[in-house]
């Protein structure tokens, strides 16, 4: 028998990093995810290096940063995603690999190095159509065969990918896409190869909109009273709420009631994803020699500054949640909080290293055992990107420790700079203020370095350059 030890990947979509009850959130229950931090580390300084779907999931897979892999923003089409993958290699040294939910690579169905999947990248009734041909996804044919026979059942509550509307599922939970992930993966711990140890990544939609928890979750919520969104001093767009938003927006500010409701569904994901979490620690074969990871891929603004969905670098979007709960064997001080930066290139490096594998060079991230354990810290600051943000007609880098950040907009040539530990809402930006110009030109030099020799053209004689609207992304080696 293999003694390596098993390993459960969880994965959320724009989970923001202070959803979590062990980060202090008032209103949010996530219980389950709680205990796992209790039993191993949380990392509260956490952050995603491009927050959108696509180029973070190809960091996670590859351990490469995204200028490296590729994709700097989620359209990029077609770009093949560079190997060695994390599962590749696992399955290449004797793991049973296996992915139950959201992929978002291309092409559809394509494995990457696991082994198989129970693959659904959302709930969406639409099937993929990539040169005339046709593809449905698993959870699809799931609906099809137990679902109601209702036309596109899955999007029958009329909400889009990507709306502040919110409402409670429209059908029985059994059929709700998280419970289609977590039943996939309990039938998948039942019919494994007994003789290797798993990977079993397991990825979840939600809390991505459309919103749409169970109605247990829904009701749990939607009668609190939630403080006000903060709004900072540099970035109010609305007075008062508009009278109507674009379907799909980036900047909204909502009427309260529409706000309660938004919240209390988004609240109402992350809950209900958390209970489906602890069906699948109940069902471990080896609970305690396994290696159990949660991350997301991306916050979500959730109207912070005016701001919904992701893309931008404010804590809202940028900072996801980073559990680590260890094997007992590595006999760790379990329930501690680890003030590292880490970022989702990290994953790849540790999973491979707990299971005895070499890690690529190619990898960027780090092995984070030693920061579990206390005795190392994987770096000074963690980089992040995006090649456009919407509505700015700009790029965006950032820098952050989780005490400062410092945040450059390549197409306007503007920065800010806030110091989180006073300020941890970012409503006060600081970057023109005299008294922060000091710590403003050491993040500033950091970035430059950080930046030189990439063929954007971000950096000359040592000095960011302002570029003209979003990047021009090239991939940088």
């Amino acid at each position: 028998m293999d003694s390596r030890p098993d390993i459960l990947l969880l994965m959320s979509d724009q989970h923001r990093g202070d959803c979590l009850g062990c980060a202090g959130h008032p209103a949010v229950q996530t219980p389950h995810l709680d205990g796992l931090a209790a039993e191993g580390v949380r990392f509260p300084h956490a952050y995603s290096e491009c927050p959108v779907c696509v180029p973070a999931r190809r960091t996670l897979m590859t351990g490469r940063f995204p200028a490296r892999h590729g994709v700097v923003m989620n359209h990029i089409p077609e770009t093949p995603l560079p190997g060695p993958t994390l599962p590749e290699r696992l399955t290449r040294y004797g793991y049973h690999t296996h992915l139950c939910g959201k992929l978002h690579l291309t092409p559809p169905r394509k494995l990457h190095g696991f082994m198989s999947a129970d693959w659904a990248d959302n709930p969406k009734a639409a099937p993929k159509v990539k040169d005339g041909r046709t593809v449905v996804s698993d959870y699809q044919r799931f609906i099809a065969a137990e679902g109601p026979r209702v036309p596109a059942f899955s999007d029958a509550h009329g909400l889009s990918a990507n709306t502040p509307v919110a409402r409670a599922w429209h059908g029985e939970e059994r059929l709700h896409f998280t419970n289609w992930v977590t039943d996939r993966a309990l039938d998948f711990l039942d019919r494994r190869d007994p003789t290797a140890p798993f990977f079993l990544k397991v990825s979840y939609l939600h809390p991505h909109p459309p919103c749409t928890p169970p109605q247990f979750y829904y009701d749990r919520y939607l009668g609190m009273d939630f403080a006000e969104r903060p709004v900072g001093n540099w970035a109010r767009l609305f007075d008062e709420p508009p009278r109507r938003h674009p379907r799909d927006p980036h900047r909204i500010h909502l009427p309260p009631a529409a706000q309660r409701q938004l919240e209390a569904a988004y609240y109402g994901c992350i809950n209900h994803i958390d209970d489906q979490i602890n069906r699948i620690l109940m069902a471990l074969p080896r609970p305690a020699e396994t290696l159990i990871l949660y991350v997301s891929d991306h916050g979500e603004m959730l109207g912070d500054h005016q701001w919904f969905r992701k893309h931008v670098p404010w804590e809202g979007a940028a900072r996801i949640p980073f559990i680590i709960r260890p094997p007992e064997s590595w006999g760790i001080r379990p329930g501690h909080e680890c003030p590292a930066p880490v970022q989702l290139a990290d994953v790849m490096p540790t999973v491979l290293a707990a299971a005895g594998i070499d890690i690529p060079e190619t990898v960027d991230g780090t092995d984070l055992r030693p920061a579990v354990e206390g005795t190392g810290a994987p770096r000074e600051f963690v980089h992040g990107e995006c090649a456009q943000v919407p509505t700015l007609g700009s790029g965006v880098h950032y820098l952050t420790d989780g005490r400062r950040k410092y945040i450059w907009f390549p197409g306007a040539g503007t920065e800010q700079f806030f110091n989180l530990e006073h300020d941890p809402c970012e409503c006060h930006d600081l970057a023109a203020e005299p008294g922060a110009a000091g710590e403003v030109a050491r993040w500033r030099a950091r970035l430059a370095e950080r930046l030189n020799g990439r063929p954007e053209g971000f950096v000359s004689s040592g000095r960011l350059n302002r570029l003209d609207g979003p990047t021009a992304f090239r991939p940088f080696h």
